[in-house]
């Protein structure tokens, strides 16, 4: 099947086409991707309204980019998957309509498909895939999620954030710093000019069992730390610099005490990071070490699939068509809210 994928889900339009007759990253015949940030940037946030409007505007130039990218026509389709959930319901609407309507004219499957499981999925798009089982951490702007994964739809949650998800923590400790939307890259690349042994943030929920997170405490400290310097007249970028390394190594410590219980919790030896956050090179070094030390693995998606993209949307769409799935004539979905551990397996 060459399926194509919409992913529309918050403020970045993807767009790619992936053939289930190859295999690894060799399936995904074309991809495209148009970022908002630059509008968003001036709210300091996503604009849900000024999003839909923006998906409107760029997907179906972006369809028929990847189309010519891959030498292929409308009519070499064999389906079409679309993000339906969770997300900003005006702009899933906006794939889910596209997704849809393409499918009615051509007469192909369409599919709605989960955000997450495509995140959680995507590193199947490189050449050196992980095989199932594995642990996956998910981690980005809107969730944190720890997931026992068996198979294709066999997802247990282990845990997730109990509020703030860590890149959502991010944005908000940037934007007490004074930096640009989005946080996480500039938080880290101001941290790297950080002293790590001025300061020591809590490691929230470290010292219980379990392996549910929680964020919104670190970012009260992080808060209040800057409102005392800046009181005590010793808010200089030195010390903006030594709040941004220790926020980073609090949520960094977090996240890799968590997928060492996970590991050590279902004794796999697989670990799947994806997300936006997993582009966070401390994170990725500390990972490094601690699955080296349980002679376990860490993968990741390529830097480009990291954030939302239309690939993973439409490998997952893929797997999911070939095996007989798909929406129902004339029902689109747009789901808000989507528990990922209610999917159905294959």
């Amino acid at each position: 099947m060459r399926v194509l994928g919409i992913e529309t889900s918050c403020d970045e339009t993807g767009v790619a086409i992936y053939d289930t007759s190859h295999t690894g990253g060799s399936g995904l015949l074309a991809d495209a991707l148009y970022s908002q940030i630059a509008m968003h940037a001036e709210y300091g946030g996503v604009v849900p309204e000024l999003a839909s409007r923006d998906h409107t505007r760029k997907l179906l130039p972006l369809i028929e980019q990847v189309l010519r990218d891959a030498k292929l026509t409308r009519s070499d389709l064999d389906g079409i998957a679309y993000t339906a959930g969770p997300g900003l319901v005006g702009a899933l609407m906006v794939g889910a309509s596209t997704a849809h309507g393409m499918a009615r004219a051509l007469d192909i499957p369409v599919l709605g498909v989960h955000h997450m499981e495509g995140h959680l999925l995507a590193p199947m798009l490189e050449d050196n895939a992980p095989d199932f089982p594995f642990v996956a951490l998910l981690v980005s702007g809107g969730h944190t999620q720890l997931v026992e994964v068996q198979a294709l739809g066999h997802y247990q949650l282990l845990g997730e954030s109990v509020d703030d998800a860590a890149g959502e923590a991010f944005d908000k400790a940037a934007k007490m710093l004074g930096l640009a939307y989005p946080g996480g890259p500039h938080v880290a690349k101001l941290a790297e000019q950080g002293d790590p042994k001025r300061f020591r943030f809590p490691r929230p929920m470290t010292d219980r069992p379990g392996l549910d997170f929680s964020f919104s405490g670190l970012k009260t400290h992080t808060l209040t730390a800057i409102r005392q310097l800046d009181a005590a007249g010793e808010l200089d970028s030195q010390a903006k610099a030594d709040v941004a390394r220790a926020f980073e190594e609090a949520v960094v410590d977090t996240l890799v005490i968590k997928c060492r219980r996970a590991l050590d919790q279902t004794g796999l030896k697989r670990l799947v990071v994806a997300g936006g956050v997993s582009a966070n090179q401390r994170l990725r070094e500390r990972l490094a070490i601690e699955t080296e030390k349980r002679n376990a693995r860490a993968y990741y998606p390529r830097g480009r699939f990291c954030t939302d993209n239309g690939a993973m949307i439409a490998y997952v769409g893929a797997q999911r068509l070939a095996a007989g799935e798909h929406d129902e004539s004339g029902i689109m979905k747009a789901t808000p809210r989507w528990p990922l551990d209610t999917l159905t397996p294959t």
